[in-house]
């Protein structure tokens, strides 16, 4: 069975087209402190169920959105566009 994600833009692809930005989180405000950010940028939560990630089309549209990923099965049950800032 391939692995596929639904790109928002250009439909269900091979995973192979895609690149992994890692686990969505809240970004800290500028004057965050140092262990904030350091939290931010190293500390991840991994859980074994869906959990929202950053993935960026390198071999089709080339548009970063978010894929709701099932860490143990690797499914991609749904894809959106990030909301708007």
């Amino acid at each position: 069975m391939a692995f596929l994600i639904g790109c928002p833009n250009c439909g269900e692809r091979s995973a192979s087209e895609f690149r992994f930005g890692g686990e969505l989180t809240a970004r800290p405000e500028p004057d965050a402190s140092n262990e904030r950010w350091t939290d931010f940028y190293y500390l991840r939560r991994n859980v074994a169920d869906v959990q929202q990630e950053w993935c960026y089309h390198a071999f089709g549209c080339r548009r970063w959105f978010i894929a709701h990923r099932n860490t143990v099965s690797n499914e991609v049950p749904e894809t959106h566009w990030p909301p708007l800032a």
